[in-house]
């Protein structure tokens, strides 16, 4: 139990900085990646006939 708290104490003294630019910047690629992986599935699916 003192171990567990003494590694939380010793976490919350640590302070990392974030650039709040860069994940944007990578969750705006994600999102670009997945829609363009969503309009070709929809784009494939177009022309087929359903089951």
């Amino acid at each position: 139990m003192l171990n567990a708290l003494t590694t939380v104490l010793a976490a919350e003294g640590t302070h990392h900085e974030i650039n709040h630019t860069l994940s944007w910047g990578i969750g705006g690629v994600i999102l670009v990646i997945m829609l363009g992986l969503l309009l070709g599935l929809v784009s494939f699916g177009a022309g087929r006939e359903h089951s």
